[in-house]
Parts: structure tokens; sequence; C-alpha cells
């Protein structure tokens, strides 16, 4: 089964699956399938033609992948132009959302970097301490 360009898994149960696509999570799976009248705990390759079009008459009403990933951008991008705070900080690829920095957000700051002394070895190798003789 496709939806909205993105490959739904046929052995899974259908309430899983929807939540591959980007922008449904498990409550908005539930709320979809209740409005399509189908059973969630049917599997996506059971499922009949006209109930695949119930799916994706109601999902219509959803913003879906392509669509929620350019506003969630455009509003980041807006952040940044206005000078915000919180534009400041996906800028600086720093947590937006009050977050402390530190001691955690390893996810955003990305892999530690130590900062420190740098043995006389390798300052010798590198140039920058010249060597006495």
């Amino acid at each position: 089964m496709r939806i909205a360009g993105v490959n739904i898994p046929d052995e899974k149960r259908i309430d899983i699956a929807l939540s591959y696509l980007y922008g449904i999570g498990r409550n908005n799976v539930n709320e979809i399938l209740k409005k399509a009248e189908i059973d969630a705990s049917k599997r996506t390759n059971s499922l009949s033609e006209e109930e695949q079009k119930r799916i994706q008459k109601v999902l219509e009403t959803y913003r879906l992948e392509g669509d929620l990933r350019a506003e969630i951008s455009g509003n980041i991008k807006r952040l940044k132009e206005t000078g915000a705070y919180r534009g400041i900080r996906h800028s600086r690829n720093l947590p937006a959302r009050g977050q402390r920095t530190r001691s955690n957000a390893r996810t955003k700051r990305g892999k530690r970097v130590t900062i420190g002394a740098i043995k006389k070895e390798v300052a010798a190798k590198m140039g920058i301490l010249e060597s006495k003789k």
C-alpha cells in the first residue's frame, strides 16, 4: 500500500503501519481509523480497495510528508530571519526549548570535542613549539 509517496509495510497492523507517515503519530492513527471505520488490528495487506480509499480520503485533511516538512523548515527560517531567540538557537545548533547545555544536549551539539592542553611531542610535530637544540 502506498500513501503520500510512502510505501507502508504490508505485514504490520494498520495502526502501526500508518505511523510510518511523517506527521502521523499513534494518537492521530486512532482518530484516522475511527473516521475511516476500520479495525485497528487489521493487517495492511488484508485491507480491501474500498478501505484503502477511505483511509486516503481521511488523510487528505492532514498535512503530511513534504508539505509538513516544508512548513516546519519555513517556520524555522522565519524565526532565523526575524532574529528571534529560538531562531538564533536553531542557527547555532543549540537546544531551542530551554534545555540545559552544560552537561547534556549531546544529540543537538554532536560528539564531544576535548579542548585543552596539547602534549609537547604533538605540538612539536605541528610546528607550534620550536624544539630546543
